[in-house]
């Protein structure tokens, strides 16, 4: 009889887990400090914060990696159920996407080649040329601005051709979020770059989003979890592996 109750309760519990739900959570692969590969592994502040987040909150996750430019498009098809890819919460955004509560407070600033001092202040915007990446809140920035400083816009879908093109002399600056832009200046891979201005379009803060209307619970989870590595420390710890 023990046996088969065992058997019985072991083919229910693997029913159960059969049927337990998987979020599809997008990444992007190339965003260090929150989320890069590192040899054989990704790892960055995002990730190791989701992977607490979920570990606290009981929930299975599947990453998929994505550029920027297709996760919003990604969440409203329902290709994907949540993203966590330095999302700036914007107005525009909230009319097709839920947001979490705020995890980190960022700062939109341009970057340009260290031998060039012609932009040292937002007026000196005018007349440049930007490389931009698309969907990001630098694009949302240069395409408000670009008839009242005369921006002339490239467009680009990875951030590493940003930093080429302004190398190159084919764009004077691209506009990067600052944590993202000083952790590889400071670690050595955008040798030749400077930060010419910093916060130059408000404080934009970065949340997990997911569907407008949909995945309520998920968004539950993540807020319940952020609110818990918060108060013990344990955000604070995962920053200070990946910035000061």
């Amino acid at each position: 009889m023990r046996k088969l109750l065992f058997a019985l309760f072991s083919i229910l519990l693997f029913a159960f887990n059969a049927n337990a739900q998987i979020y599809k959570i997008a990444v992007d692969a190339a965003y260090p400090p929150f989320s890069f590969k590192k040899g054989d592994t990704f790892v960055g502040i995002e990730l190791d914060m989701l992977a607490e987040i979920a570990k606290r909150e009981d929930f299975s996750y599947e990453l998929k990696f994505m550029n920027f430019d297709g996760v919003i498009p990604g969440l409203v098809s329902g290709q994907i159920d949540g993203a966590l890819d330095g999302i700036n919460i914007s107005e525009e955004r909230k009319k097709i996407v839920d947001f979490s509560d705020g995890y980190f407070k960022s700062g939109l600033c341009v970057v340009t080649r260290i031998s060039d001092d012609r932009i040292k202040e937002f007026s000196d915007l005018k007349g440049k040329t930007a490389a931009i990446k698309k969907g990001t809140y630098g694009m949302e920035f240069a395409e408000k601005n670009k008839k009242a400083l005369d921006l002339h816009l490239q467009y680009y879908l990875l951030s590493p051709d940003l930093a080429l093109a302004v190398r190159n002399h084919n764009a004077d600056f691209f506009m990067e979020d600052y944590p993202v832009i000083s952790y590889q200046i400071k670690i050595g891979e955008q040798q030749g770059l400077k930060i010419a201005l910093r916060d130059i379009y408000g404080s934009p803060v970065y949340a997990f989003a997911v569907k407008k209307g949909e995945n309520q619970e998920l968004l539950d989870m993540f807020n319940a979890g952020l609110k818990s590595i918060k108060e013990d420390g344990t955000f604070d710890k995962i920053l200070k592996r990946y910035i000061e």
